[in-house]
């Protein structure tokens, strides 16, 4: 049985693997890393991946002569050692443009990462990086708004804007939760935010969270003079549900709701951003679910092509890590996938694992939006590391001020604000950050306290997904 499977994975290599091939510009070309099974050739194995995700099978079918295989099928045309691996290798394959629906990130995927993952030639197989040609990326309406229309609308700009995820967050009531998030707006935040996990639990139904966290807006805009937001989840059990919640955000006038686009699926979040667009809200999403498709390093999707299928189907601000926080992300890489959030075009750099040049074109860019265990501590590199188009989210980093909400709040804006006069002098933030903050506290007892408070917490872990770039 083993001889008979080994020779149709041989068949796929006399029509698949083309190492002379150079891909057009029209091409979708894909980069994977593959652990193959012992005793198969790297080119076998290859040319089965982009035999399986395109036109092959494991047999000669009659019914290849009624098209142009030839043109139609994707195409292993190049190998690379994987650096640090004896095992692993890089498959890169080019797919003709047709091979693909226009504006439908569900069916690339379907194809890119469908049945070929669970292929038996393969031990693991991992999808590094997509490049999407430019005719493909005008077939798709991008993010509803992007980074400048969002400043515009909220009349913000010259510095990274400041959230906060509302918590505990499961258990308050509407009215407590819309409590909480006055006292954090009121307190200097410009967002705040229900967590991927808040949806329409029977301690407190999403109308009334909806409702109360407009009269908390609405109040803490009055007190401020500033425009305030609170990503509304709308993600639901069906997309037919998710839309009767947004439309009723969009019926109190809130500038903002929210999806988790993993869990709530691909066709959703495109069909919801493009809602967004016709409507005017802006969309925050949240990328629930992520770590089980991409912290694995050999099997699964890298973040970087969830973010850059993100700004195709189409959101305003994308969770991305936060390097120095308490959520996995490697320094470097995690600038590579920024560049790719918010930037027009994005050069190949395997130091920062991009593997393909792209060309954004047209499509506005999303804010990065950096959550997870930050605090004010971490203000200085974050600001470094983000610059200012992104969102910097303290949850607990606000919520945690022992003088409550509104004073972490104020703690976190006069840091962001105190760190952001520094670098425009010409500071080195990473370096003397920690100078910048100590000499703010000095005119802020909020911040005073919140740096007292917090600086001891450190999330001082390996990183497990780390680059490739070291051979051994």
């Amino acid at each position: 049985m083993a001889k008979t499977y080994q020779a149709g994975v041989k068949e796929y290599r006399a029509t698949y693997w083309e190492p002379n091939y150079t891909p057009k510009d029209t091409d979708v070309i894909a980069c994977f890393k593959v652990t193959p099974q012992p005793g198969i050739d790297r080119e076998e194995v290859a040319a089965a991946v982009a035999a399986e995700s395109s036109t092959g099978t494991w047999t000669t079918v009659w019914t290849d002569l009624l098209t142009d295989l030839d043109y139609y099928k994707g195409r292993a045309y190049k190998i690379e050692d994987v650096p640090g691996s004896d095992t692993e290798f890089y498959a890169f394959v080019a797919y003709p443009i047709d091979l693909f629906e226009p504006g439908s990130v569900v069916n690339v995927f379907t194809s890119l990462v469908g049945n070929v993952f669970g292929f038996k030639a393969l031990r693991a197989i991992r999808l590094e990086d997509v490049r999407f040609p430019v005719a493909y990326l005008t077939t798709c309406d991008g993010p509803p708004h992007g980074i400048q229309v969002e400043r515009d609308i909220l009349n913000k700009y010259g510095r990274p804007l400041l959230g906060c995820t509302i918590k505990p967050k499961l258990g308050l009531s509407g009215k407590n939760y819309g409590r909480a998030v006055y006292e954090a707006l009121r307190g200097g935040l410009d967002f705040t935010k229900d967590d991927e996990n808040v949806n329409s639990q029977p301690f407190m139904h999403w109308k009334q969270r909806f409702d109360f966290c407009q009269e908390a807006i609405e109040k803490a805009q009055a007190e401020t003079g500033e425009r305030k937001g609170h990503y509304m989840n709308v993600t639901a059990p069906t997309s037919e549900e998710m839309f009767r919640r947004a439309e009723y955000a969009k019926s109190l006038g809130t500038p903002i709701i929210m999806i988790d686009y993993i869990t709530m699926g691909f066709g959703a979040t495109t069909a919801l951003s493009k809602w967004c667009k016709q409507n005017g809200l802006l969309l925050h999403v949240h990328r629930a679910m992520h770590a089980v498709i991409d912290r694995n390093p050999h099997h699964g999707i890298h973040f970087r092509v969830l973010a850059k299928v993100m700004r195709l189907m189409g959101g305003d601000h994308l969770h991305s890590g936060t390097v120095v926080g308490k959520l996995e992300g490697d320094r470097t890489a995690t600038l590579g996938w920024i560049d790719i959030m918010r930037e027009e075009y994005v050069k190949e750099d395997r130091s920062r694992g991009i593997f393909f040049d792209q060309d954004f074109a047209y499509m506005a860019g999303m804010f990065p939006v950096a959550s997870g265990g930050i605090h004010v501590w971490h203000m200085p590199a974050l600001v470094t590391i983000f610059g200012d188009d992104s969102v910097l989210q303290f949850g607990g980093g606000t919520l945690g001020h022992p003088w409550g909400n509104a004073a972490g709040a104020c703690a976190n804006r006069v840091a962001l604000e105190a760190c952001i006069k520094a670098r425009n002098e010409g500071v080195q933030l990473e370096k003397d950050g920690g100078d910048v903050l100590r000499e703010a506290a000095k005119h802020s007892p909020e911040l005073a306290i919140a740096l007292e408070t917090w600086k001891e917490i450190r999330f001082e872990f390996d990183t497990v997904d780390k680059l490739d770039v070291a051979h051994k």
